[in-house]
């Protein structure tokens, strides 16, 4: 069965972005890499700040929406209550992601 994630990214300045993935790992890297066309690359959105998973794609989007849909005070006690220094927490899911995706992300860095 799937896994999928809603994700929050952060640029130095805080400025925030909402995303849904089913694979965490590949598609923080993309954004690192600036290989996502739009806003996270205009505005240097690149750190891992939050993320939540579950196994029903629906749930996800409804989730995703939800997040959008708050407004920025709310989005920031989220973020504080799961990482409260702001710090990128893409190391972390590389540690617990797969070898072979651990192997690929680092590899390409």
């Amino acid at each position: 069965m799937k896994q999928y994630y809603v994700y929050i990214l952060s640029s130095y300045s805080r400025t925030l972005y909402i995303g849904l993935t089913s694979d965490l790992v590949r598609r923080v890297w993309e954004h690192k890499e600036k290989l996502v066309e739009g806003f996270s690359k205009r505005y240097h959105v690149n750190r891992l700040v939050y993320f939540e998973s579950t196994m029903d794609v629906h749930s996800a989007i409804a989730r995703e929406k939800q997040l959008k849909k708050w407004r920025r005070e709310k989005k920031e006690i989220l973020i504080h209550r799961m990482n409260p220094g702001w710090q990128d927490l893409y190391e972390s899911i590389l540690d617990s992601s797969t070898p072979a995706q651990n192997a690929v992300a680092r590899n390409d860095r």
